[in-house]
């Protein structure tokens, strides 16, 4: 009888997927693959070739993506979710869509057990325990963990703003600035506190909100040991011990260390206010301080001392107040060295020494160090 065992063997080791043939390496790298087109394309990592260029923006890929690349310019999403509606440019992001509505969570991380629906975010999550950045920007070094974070960064060098508002012409250089932007003509805001109940157009938003509730301050200085709840205030406060102030007034010459702070002065020389009000039409130079005005027509107090209990609308009332149990004066006066809990109360003190007197009655012209009510 003849022995068929051995040509059973192998056949059924052609037919194990676990066993599948990689004849084609990378003579870089020594990587292997199973198809030579898979290897053609992986060669280009090494040789930089991007062959496929957009005829819109002169962009160019190392792989034939420029199809998906295109829909950035048309607005083409081919791919709808049939139980919301929504339309994706890709398909693996109609895949990952879904999983909103399933709830379902397939990838787990096993150093934490956070889980993900799919395992491209469980891989850039994994970075977060890793520390690994392996896309460097060949322009100012600077590394990052995801692909789509270096691109974005890409565009503060080349100034690049393909995602176009249809309804104000607007431009930005990420499509989620540009869907959260979008919000703002529809109103919508799809984000809510689980707290206090108040909505946000962004999800980044939320979080940053969420750290009033918990006081949560991941943002923390090495140097002083200082923490911040936002990481803009953060980089701004680094510049104080470089005694670096990048950012200048072209009307003024006043210096600041972050952009938003300049972005906000120069509202001082132009007078602009864009940020109004909805109950009563009041406009504010600052989004900041148009929020905190909100609180008084909500009543809303969000901000909690966990001494008393008593709460308060704005972070810096909260932070002055706890100076009562606190017994703390950080304002000192120059003249004459007494400390004080607030920094208006200082600015009044001082005039005792100055004998300014800025404020006059408009009846007998009488002046005063402060104001009288």
């Amino acid at each position: 009888m003849t022995n068929y065992s051995p040509i059973m063997n192998n056949l059924t080791k052609s037919k194990n997927p676990g066993t599948k043939e990689k004849p084609c390496s990378c003579d870089v790298c020594g990587k292997s693959f199973s198809q030579k087109s898979n290897l053609t394309v992986h060669r280009r990592i090494h040789t930089g070739e991007k062959p496929y260029h957009c005829d819109v923006c002169g962009k160019s890929f190392s792989q034939s993506n420029l199809t998906i690349h295109r829909r950035i310019h048309t607005g083409e999403k081919p791919y709808h979710c049939d139980v919301c509606g929504n339309s994706f440019r890709r398909r693996s992001h109609l895949s990952v869509h879904k999983h909103t509505h399933t709830g379902e969570k397939p990838c787990h991380c096993d150093t934490c057990g956070k889980l993900f629906s799919c395992n491209s975010q469980l891989t850039t999550h994994r970075r977060i325990h890793t520390g690994e950045k392996p896309y460097p920007c060949d322009l100012c070094g600077k590394s990052f963990s995801q692909t789509n974070a270096l691109t974005r960064h890409k565009r503060v060098h080349t100034g690049e703003k393909p995602y176009h508002c249809d309804i104000c012409g607007k431009s930005f250089p990420a499509n989620g600035n540009l869907t959260i932007h979008k919000r703002v003509h529809t109103g919508e805001k799809p984000y809510h506190c689980d707290i206090c109940g108040r909505s946000f157009s962004g999800s980044n938003d939320l979080t940053r909100h969420q750290r009033i509730h918990t006081g949560e301050k991941p943002y923390r200085c090495d140097i002083c040991g200082k923490s911040f709840s936002l990481n803009s205030a953060f980089t701004s406060h680094k510049y104080i011990h470089m005694g670096e102030m990048p950012y200048h007034c072209d009307i003024c010459g006043k210096s600041f260390s972050g952009n938003s702070q300049l972005t906000s002065h120069r509202r001082i020389h132009t007078g602009e206010k864009p940020y109004c009000c909805d109950i009563c039409g009041k406009s504010f130079s600052e989004n900041s301080t148009l929020t905190r005005h909100k609180r008084i027509h909500t009543g809303e107090k969000p901000y909690q001392c966990i001494i008393c209990g008593k709460s308060f609308s704005g972070n810096g009332a909260l932070t002055r107040h706890k100076r009562i149990h606190t017994g703390e004066k950080p304002y000192q006066c120059d003249i004459c060295g007494k400390s004080f809990s607030e920094s208006s109360s200082v600015t009044s003190h001082k005039r005792i020494h100055t004998g300014e007197k800025p404020y006059y009655c408009n009846i007998c012209g009488k002046s005063f160090t402060a104001t009288v009510t």
